[in-house]
């Protein structure tokens, strides 16, 4: 009789009576020596490459006597090696889901009340056979994160759990009996003392082998949940809403219905076509402004090289994207020539509805259809339920609903909900689980919900979804891995590390220049003259390895999350504050550890003689921040006021210690000077981007947002960094040339630069791109005197025409690609923020590694092969575009709730100066230097009529035409008055917010006069940041409004921040510093070094 049980106090169920010992199938240890010898078996395998090719493989499989069991009841827990993660010893039975179960149900596996989770090799293996690498992967982080108690049992590897599959035995009746025989002798190697359920959707299964083994229970998962689990609402909701969607999937397949879309070609027949050249593969790319219409896949792999198309390929209409979505690998066939079209270049809003606007499009480019997908890319998408009466219109079937995600290139997806009124009001995660021949939207189901729409944190919790960031608590097992340092227990450096590191405490003038206020200090300056007269120049980098040991806890978290991401009002650090705030941050007055590099300098030339690389310890003098530095290097010795640690010194001694600190400014800058003319001799660039600085109070409130301004100093810091990290480049390539993690920067496509080029003849300049030296040259040149914006704005259309940076390992590339087009040098790397850049941390171990190859020591560092380095910088790199989106997504929320309330008829602050740097078909772009805003500015409407200037310049719309040259577009009326707008002409925008339910809400922007906004430029500077921090100001005051509203929840959120030792709200952090302009950029990824 099958015993169930309801939750116990501790979180599990109350065993309701304790089995008997049963006869024991299997001996919980194996005696004698010959049970100690691996046994050889024989298995074949058809696997998946990452370019969807399959392979057969015939492998040899080893069977051992034992393999870690990671269970607290081990009755042998140094015979099982149990040194990994272990189940928490206070659950009242073992949980083992079937491999069905881990395939359909692994949302629900992931909450974390659902404790002593045993997943089984075979379980985790058929997902990721049949479910591909994401899921796959989803599985694999679940299993190391130390939040979740749940373990991995390598069952196939087991001499008494391994079965071979019998002839003719059916794939998943096998993997059932595998996991099945498994838990009975995982049951009985606990000694019968803790009760497994397993749980499975196989009614054959539950009916065999339910009442099989006393302790051992078979039951369905949704029988499990109810009867163990009742009070676990969401659990129960998620399951119903998968239950549902797989339920209508079979019943749809069961159904003919007419195809909506051509099937998708075998996966051979895909393989072979690519080989011959017939099909190319490629990552399919959505344009979000004409997302039914328009995408374009863009080349990859051995595609980009044999196919011979220099540019992407577009694809038109939803029946060519053949239910691919945006980011899937997908296999292309080209259409006919005659077939081909052009890309769209109007402006376009973001409409629902997409519809041709009848404009001309450019010249046809290389068009084709999806014949196959080799990778799906599905993630988490954030939706919004219709509202009541778009409810009505989808029909009175009301528990299929059609949901519209927030991201403008994902599809309608339709999903099974009773709850669909409750939740219009709300934005809610959904997954896709299938997209049929027959349907002309992709299934999904209900996931959870996020909050409320237009909430400021229902619209963060979006962006972080949408990005795929998680930014749960540190857990209890990685924050037990750090140091302590406690006014009771202060931290010390330790006699050992004393012995090992090169001592800077009292042989070298370390200091920090940073901005105001900043509190994770990752880099430190040194600059001596040495005894033969040269100068020995220090870069010392915080020694973040010594305190995240490879693999640890807080390793596997820092890996997965790769980057600290920076959002408009908060961030989310890589590690516990108690490293990046305290530990590891280079402070001024106390003791710390560092790795250096050091470089010998010709006293005249500046020539480097020799490097030394090293672990170090240092005591930075004095913590700068850069107005003070650049005050001292400038010769206004009052800003000493403002340095605290000159404030206790005796008047002779400070005198003599600011001349000392002076001379080093100055020194250092003189150096960089001469280090930046020689890689601006090899055509280094330097490109425009908007930055400021956010000035806090006592509170750490936000008291102003003031525009950057471009100091001496921050080159000379700057390139100090760029020496470093160029010089550790060359290092852990010469000691590991195949596998260094590495930077690279290719050259843009030429194609790229041609708006840039045209804009720039319009004003009378040539821009040369045959070079970044070039390049460099034509940019300097090409400056307007009466007009200083012409040159920023030429400068980031040449930042918009860039490549990404991306990390690279080096045994994957030919050396001649790993050159740094931007920075112009041969080798560079990411070692000076290891901090917040896991890159960084990587370096750092290479580095070591490679000091102890030189000393021909052991090397300590377990480093990566080049396979597994080529992964990590696909995952960092993929990590960084998701901060680089989500830091931009966050400065437009708040921008748009800035505006949003502002009358923009009435308010003197929504209109402003604007210049155009763009000319469409029916519009223009225009760029807004005051508030940092670039979007578009209609000049015709959605009812054909064309904007018309008067004679005092203010604009009004009239029926008329529009006539589009290179460097302006005429409108003229049908009463044939005409005006004209040129490349780079000031125009007065008014300001508004476009609101949207289903997305985020936009910028709007309006030509109300051809004429230039007057303002005289002293009150522009003190507007442009005032205005700013009203922005954030207002938008905080009104989330703190919110807060006292709903107290209670209040406090949650409060405590779970103090928990996650984030930022937000009202406690903002001083790296705000590290923040981009609050601008609404037109490019989705910005240029980043």
């Amino acid at each position: 009789m099958l015993l169930l049980a309801r939750p116990g106090p501790r979180g599990g169920p109350q065993a309701s009576a304790s089995p008997p010992p049963a006869a024991r199938r299997f001996p919980a240890t194996v005696p004698g020596d010959a049970a100690s010898m691996l046994q050889k078996r024989e298995k074949v395998l058809l696997l998946r490459t990452f370019q969807g090719r399959t392979l057969r493989i015939v492998r040899e499989h080893y069977l051992r006597p034992s393999v870690p069991c990671n269970s607290p009841l081990c009755p042998q827990p140094a015979a099982c090696h149990n040194d990994g993660k272990l189940l928490s010893a206070e659950v009242t039975h073992y949980v083992i889901p079937d491999w069905k179960v881990v395939q359909d149900y692994l949302e629900v596996l992931e909450f974390p009340e659902l404790k002593g989770v045993i997943f089984m090799q075979t379980a985790c293996q058929a997902v990721q056979h049949q479910r591909g690498r994401r899921q796959y992967n989803k599985l694999r982080n679940l299993l190391k994160d130390a939040r979740h108690d749940c373990i991995l049992f390598a069952n196939e590897f087991h001499q008494h759990c391994y079965l071979p599959r019998e002839k003719g035995e059916a794939m998943e009746k096998w993997q059932t009996r595998s996991i099945y025989n498994s838990a009975v002798w995982y049951y009985h190697h606990c000694e019968d003392r803790m009760p497994i359920v397993m749980v499975t959707e196989d009614e054959e299964a539950i009916q065999q082998y339910g009442s099989e083994t006393e302790g051992v229970f078979v039951i369905s998962f949704k029988n499990y949940l109810d009867n163990f689990w009742p009070d676990l609402k969401a659990a129960h909701e998620l399951c119903d809403s998968i239950l549902q969607s797989r339920r209508e999937r079979e019943n749809e397949s069961q159904e003919t219905h007419g195809k909506e879309y051509p099937e998708h070609l075998p996966l051979e027949v895909l393989e072979a076509g690519i080989k011959s050249g017939r099909y190319i593969q490629g990552i399919l790319n959505v344009n979000k402004h004409r997302a039914q219409i328009e995408a374009f896949v863009r080349l990859q792999g051995a595609s980009s090289k044999d196919s011979g198309l220099v540019s992407d390929i577009l694809i038109y209409g939803s029946k060519a994207r053949n239910r691919s979505i945006h980011g899937d690998v997908v296999v292309v066939e080209l259409l006919p020539k005659s077939e081909w079209k052009g890309r769209t270049v109007a402006l376009c809003e973001n409409d629902s509805d997409d519809k041709a606007s009848g404009e001309s499009p450019s010249e046809p480019m290389p068009t084709g259809r999806v014949v196959g997908i080799l990778q799906k890319n599905w993630r988490d998408y954030v939706v919004t339920f219709p509202s009541k009466e778009e409810v009505q219109t989808q029909g009175k079937n009301a528990q299929k609903i059609l949901v519209t995600p927030w991201d403008y290139r994902i599809p309608k997806i339709r999903i099974s909900t009773q709850q669909a009124e409750a939740l219009q009001d709300f934005r809610v995660v959904v997954r896709i689980d299938s997209w049929e021949t027959t349907s002309v939207y992709p299934n999904g189901h209900f996931v959870r919900v996020l909050g409320r729409i237009g909430d400021l944190e229902g619209e963060i919790a979006t962006i972080l979804v949408e990005n795929s960031i998680s930014v749960v608590p540190f857990s209890e097992a990685q924050m037990c891995e750090m140091p302590v340092n406690t006014p009771e227990n202060p931290w010390k450096v330790s006699p050992k590390e004393e012995q090992e590191r090169k001592d800077l405490r009292n042989t070298h003038l370390v200091f920090s220049i940073d901005p105001k206020g900043c509190e994770d200090v990752d880099d430190t300056l040194s600059v001596r003259t040495l005894s033969n007269g040269n100068l020995e120049l220090g870069v010392h980098i915080a020694d973040v390895t010594h305190f995240v040991a490879p693999n640890s806890y807080i390793d596997v978290e820092a890996r997965t999350r790769a980057t600290t991401y920076y959002l408009a009002d908060r961030r989310y650090d890589m590690l516990p504050s108690i490293l990046s705030a305290d530990l590891c941050s280079l402070l001024g007055g106390v003791d710390r550890y560092a790795v250096s590099v050091m470089w010998e300098l010709d006293k005249t030339s500046y020539e480097i003689k020799k490097v030394w690389y090293g672990r170090t310890i240092i005591r930075s003098a004095y913590k700068l921040f850069y107005e003070a530095a650049q005050e001292l290097l400038d010769g206004n010795f009052n800003i000493v006021d403002d340095i605290p640690e000159f404030k206790a010194l005796e008047e002779q001694s400070q005198q003599a210690k600011l001349e000392e600190l002076v001379w080093a400014i100055g020194k250092l800058t003189d150096i960089a000077r001469h280090i930046r003319a020689k890689r601006d001799r090899c055509g280094a660039l330097e490109l425009e981007g908007i930055e400021v600085r956010v000035q806090l109070d006592d509170k750490k409130n936000i008291h102003d947002l003031i525009p950057k301004q471009p100091l001496e100093v921050h080159e000379t810091v700057a390139e100090c960094m760029i020496l470093a990290n160029h010089w550790v480049a060359k290092k852990i390539w010469e000691s590991f040339p195949h596998q260094a993690l590495l930077r690279q920067h290719p050259p843009p496509h030429q194609e790229f630069f041609s708006e840039l080029r045209e804009c720039a003849k319009a004003k009378g300049f040539f821009i040369d791109t045959r070079s970044n030296k070039t390049l460099a040259d034509s940019l300097d040149s090409a400056n307007d005197p009466k007009d200083p914006l012409v040159n920023k704005l030429l400068r980031s259309m040449a930042t918009q025409a860039m490549s990404n940076a991306l990390y690279f390992s080096t045994g994957s590339c030919a050396e001649e690609e790993f050159h740094h087009y931007g920075l112009a040098l041969d080798k560079y790397t990411h070692f000076t923020s290891p901090i917040r850049r896991y890159s960084d941390i990587v370096v750092h171990r290479l580095l070591m590694a490679a000091i102890s190859k030189d000393k021909k020591m052991e090397i300590k560092e377990n480093l990566l092969s080049n396979k597994n380095l080529e992964e990590l910088c696909r995952h960092i790199n993929n990590r960084n575009r998701a901060a680089q989106r989500s830091q931009k997504q966050s400065t437009e929320l708040f921008q748009c709730m800035y505006f949003k309330d502002r009358d923009p008829e009435t308010e003197e602050r929504c209109i402003a100066d604007g210049v155009i740097y763009s000319i469409r078909t029916n519009g223009v772009l225009v760029f807004i230097p005051r508030f940092g805003i670039k979007g578009a500015a209609y000049l015709k409407n959605k009812d054909g009529l064309v904007i018309s200037c008067g004679p005092e310049g203010r604009s009004e719309w009239k029926p008329g035409s529009l006539q589009r040259s290179q460097n302006k577009i005429i409108s003229t009326t049908a009463g044939g008055q005409s005006v004209t707008f040129h490349l780079f002409d000031h125009v007065t925008v008014r300001i508004s917010v476009q609101a949207s339910r289903c997305h985020s809400d936009t910028i709007r922007l309006e030509i109300v006069s051809n004429q230039p906004y007057m303002i005289a430029n002293t009150e522009l500077c003190h507007q442009s940041s005032l205005l700013k921090s009203e922005l954030v100001r207002e938008v905080t005051r009104s989330v703190e409004e919110a807060q006292l509203a709903q107290e209670v929840k209040g406090k949650v959120i409060q405590e779970e921040h103090q928990e996650y030792c984030q930022t937000k709200g009202r406690s903002l952090y001083t790296l705000l510093e590290e923040i981009r302009d609050l601008a609404l950029l037109d490019i989705s990824d910005s240029y980043a070094m």
